[in-house]
């Protein structure tokens, strides 16, 4: 009867970058200071005046336009980043494009996000710069979002 192998497990360490386990440990920071919401705006606005001044650029824009276009979603931390949440639940966030060493920066959406098209639709989007064409486009995603 032949040796059966037994599994090899993988070290943690190989699994994720060092920024993946920055981002976890951002994660378990915010759940623990969960409740306060002048608090969670302190630290999402925070988050952005730490990112390098084109990802800041972008966000700060994205976290006005947010504000002014969806009132209901409350800015919060999520895995370290911008994110917006209704009820506790996030329902889009911002990824500088630095915190994974990316080409471009993400504005993304959870399944919270009421942006269904049908069968198939896009849930990130990638951004560069923002144009006030682009600013358009966002402020309709993020009012179908929490219609």
């Amino acid at each position: 009867m032949p040796a059966t192998k037994k599994p090899t497990r993988r070290a943690a360490s190989n699994v994720f970058t060092a920024e993946e386990k920055a981002a976890m440990k951002e994660l378990i920071k915010e759940r623990k200071a969960s409740g306060n919401k002048a608090e969670a705006e302190a630290d999402c606005l925070a988050k952005i005046a730490e990112m390098p001044p084109s990802d800041r650029t972008i966000a700060q824009r994205l976290h006005k336009l947010i504000a002014s276009n969806a009132p209901q979603l409350a800015p919060k931390t999520w895995y370290g980043m911008p994110a917006y949440a209704r009820d506790g639940n996030v329902v889009c966030f911002f990824q500088s494009a630095a915190k994974f060493k990316a080409r471009y920066a993400t504005l993304g959406f959870t399944d919270k996000a009421n942006i269904d098209d049908g069968e198939m639709w896009p849930t990130y989007y990638g951004i560069k710069t923002l144009t006030a064409a682009h600013e358009a486009k966002i402020a309709k995603l993020v009012m179908k979002a929490v219609s």
